[in-house]
């Protein structure tokens, strides 16, 4: 019975020790699999240092092949490339994102920058910010421009023309006048080098603008619109620099002096195209529709619009991006009108697929700053307007500018009274 007690205790230790060494087996078996560097090799914390020591074994091994050696090389080429795209696609995910949380405290940051938050007043007392604040000069944009307009410019102001050898005639009428009412801020942008020539002999102020071939090609042979359309590309510099200008085509005769008529509280302060005080100010126009029965009547806000070749601006965020719409759209859609691209960009309101501008906007006295239908359909005729003396007289309506801006001159300037009155109110001749 000992004898067996024994055997059976030796047959049990012996099962435990195969037993233990199965295990031991089974364990450096996963452990080589998992960690076939070593379970406390130093390379685990450096994993740039592993794949170069392995890149020297593969070298240096004479037992892997050519083959292989392409396979691994072409292996980290394409690691690193999925490396960089997934970089930039990480960087174009983040640049969404701020846009996005900029979207979202837009109106936040727009009170921070105009002022603290307040409280709303009393009923009636409350009125809306609408006087942007004016960017920071950059005189680096264009030094030489900048020391110009230091010369020119009275109180960051000026009058801003351009002209080419097309309008010379009209020219030497427009800054004649000019003198005559005492303005000393005006500047002529010559596009040619016949105008350079011209203003210097005549004392006038003038800038010609560095070669450009997209703006070369049209000032020297453009027409009015076409030359019209430059401006809005050529002014963004002047806002740049911090200067407010008061754009000017040439077809207008100056009788006062217009910036002690501005309000200067808004971006755009324009002349209007329209004839009358409905049509410059804006009307209620009601649309019939009679199949629609009790709901025929529809209601609607027209408004005359903007003469772009007479507006005042200042240098704001909103101002300058307004002319970058329009000169945007005009090198988009070259069959476009200059005049009609600036008061779609101006008024038309945002919806879905378009952020409007958020520009303020004001519109000039017609009776100051009138146009030539309003003068020769209306004023003329009147015997009380035509005491009024305007502080313009913009010559839009009529092709026969020349002819029509020297009988203003005659009328208001050297009381020639019959001098409008040989001119029809439209232009059928």
């Amino acid at each position: 019975m000992a004898v067996l007690r024994r055997d059976k205790g030796q047959s049990l230790s012996g099962s435990r020790i195969a037993l233990a060494v199965l295990v031991g087996v089974l364990l450096g078996f996963v452990f080589s699999v998992l960690y076939p560097h070593g379970f406390f090799s130093s390379d685990l914390a450096n994993p740039h240092r592993r794949i170069a020591n392995s890149n020297l074994q593969t070298g240096s091994s004479s037992c892997e092949s050519p083959e292989r050696i392409k396979m691994l090389k072409a292996d980290i080429v394409a690691i690193s490339e999925r490396n960089a795209e997934l970089k930039k696609q990480a960087r174009e995910l983040n640049e969404k994102l701020q846009l996005e949380e900029q979207g979202q405290d837009h109106a936040q940051k727009q009170v921070l920058l105009l002022g603290k938050q307040q409280k709303a007043g009393p009923f009636g007392t409350v009125k809306g910010l609408r006087t942007n604040p004016t960017i920071v000069p950059d005189e680096s944009v264009n030094p030489r421009l900048a020391k110009l307009l230091e010369e020119v410019a009275v109180h960051k102001e000026l009058i801003v023309a351009l002209a080419n050898s097309n309008v010379k005639a009209m020219l030497e009428v427009w800054f004649t006048n000019i003198k005559k009412a005492g303005i000393r801020n005006y500047l002529v942008v010559a596009l040619d080098d016949h105008i350079v020539d011209f203003c210097k002999s005549n004392d006038v102020p003038v800038y010609k603008r560095d070669p450009d071939s997209d703006i070369d090609s049209v000032a020297r042979t453009g027409g009015n619109h076409a030359v019209s359309g430059l401006k809005f590309r050529i002014l963004r510099e002047f806002l740049q620099l911090g200067y407010s200008v008061l754009l000017s085509d040439i077809d207008i005769i100056y009788l006062q002096n217009p910036f002690d008529h501005l309000y200067r509280d808004s971006d755009v302060e324009s002349m209007s195209d329209g004839h009358d005080n409905m049509t410059a100010y804006g009307f209620n126009d009601v649309f019939d529709e009679p199949a629609m029965g009790w709901a025929r009547y529809a209601h609607t806000m027209r408004i005359w619009v903007y003469n772009s070749g007479f507006f005042y601006i200042r240098p704001t965020l909103p101002s300058i991006e307004l002319l970058d719409r329009v000169a945007g759209r005009l090198s988009r859609e070259p069959k476009s009108w200059d005049q009609a691209v600036f008061n779609e960009e101006l008024f038309y309101p945002s919806h879905p697929g378009y952020d409007g501008l958020h520009a303020a906007k004001r519109t000039l006295d017609i009776f100051l700053f009138m146009n030539s239908k309003v003068l020769f359909k209306t004023v003329r005729k009147d015997p009380a307007l035509k005491k009024l003396k305007p502080v313009i007289v913009h010559v839009n309506y009529h092709p026969d500018k020349l002819r029509r801006m020297q009988a203003v001159v005659e009328f208001y300037v050297n009381g020639k009274k019959d001098a409008l009155d040989p001119f029809p109110d439209g232009s059928e001749w």
